[in-house]
């Protein structure tokens, strides 16, 4: 369990901008040493120069997550900066839209490769360290798209979504023996920059999106340390949530009939 993050070295990817900078600069501000990495230069700049104006600690490393090159460049950055990684969070997200068989195989690749193989990427690099020093925490950032599945007009991103959660929930069955704990973050709706690097394939009508407020990445990044520090795995941003899974489990098929019907209705 990490309860105080005083030099604590924490890696955050797709920390340029909401749920991922929110949460880096939390980590900063809990006093934590933080390697902020993104593909976006320009905001990658901005977050660092927050941080570093805020009086925190952190450095900023260009990283494409499907790359295992640029992944081990990442774990040497920070390594030689502050020292061994004792807090990854997996961040980065991309969307397609489009009906089922309007998607072509090569977006269906590119989701599954940045949003669920970036992951295992992150856990093969930064995992064993951790395993040998007996001490860490590995944040996933899921969705509540890869719980139910209200998301028909974004199948790659629920299938890598919902991939992540069972991966996560079996890491953590390995790794918290080990003194490694992992945290699987489930957003809902939060005010986040996902859009700008959506691919839409055809018409596709109204979006799907559950019946959640809309959250600040502030909030969901408070509730990211508290996971690390008390060692919760499981940890939707909105408490609703466990009701709805709840109502999936006492009657899948009704729940099933429930969110085509509402699709039927929307459409």
């Amino acid at each position: 369990m990490i309860a105080d993050f005083d030099r604590c070295v924490a890696v955050v990817t797709g920390a340029a901008s909401g749920i991922g900078r929110a949460s880096a600069v939390a980590f900063a501000e809990a006093g934590a040493r933080v390697v902020l990495a993104d593909l976006n230069d320009e905001r990658l700049e901005a977050a660092l120069d927050e941080i570093r104006s805020a009086g925190g600690t952190a450095v900023a490393q260009h990283c494409d997550v499907s790359s295992d090159e640029d992944m081990t460049a990442l774990d040497h950055r920070a390594r030689s900066e502050f020292g061994p990684v004792n807090v990854v969070m997996s961040n980065v997200g991309v969307l397609v839209l489009g009906e089922p068989t309007a998607i072509p195989m090569e977006a269906w690749t590119r989701v599954l490769d940045l949003n669920l193989l970036s992951v295992v990427r992150a856990v093969r690099q930064f995992l064993p360290s951790m395993i040998e020093r007996g001490a860490g925490h590995i944040v996933n950032t899921a969705s509540t798209a890869g719980l139910w599945g209200y998301g028909c007009e974004r199948l790659p991103y629920v299938a890598a979504k919902a991939a992540m959660v069972t991966m996560s929930e079996a890491l953590a069955v390995y790794a918290r023996p080990h003194g490694v704990g992992v945290t699987c973050l489930c957003p809902g709706p939060v005010k986040t920059n996902i859009a700008e690097q959506m691919t839409v394939y055809g018409e596709i009508g109204p979006l799907s999106s559950p019946p959640l407020p809309i959250l600040e990445p502030e909030t969901v990044a408070r509730q990211v340390l508290e996971a690390v520090r008390t060692e919760r795995f499981f940890v939707p941003t909105h408490d609703v949530v466990f009701d709805i899974l709840q109502q999936r489990a006492n009657d899948p098929e009704a729940f099933v009939e429930g969110l085509i019907e509402a699709r039927r209705r929307s459409t």
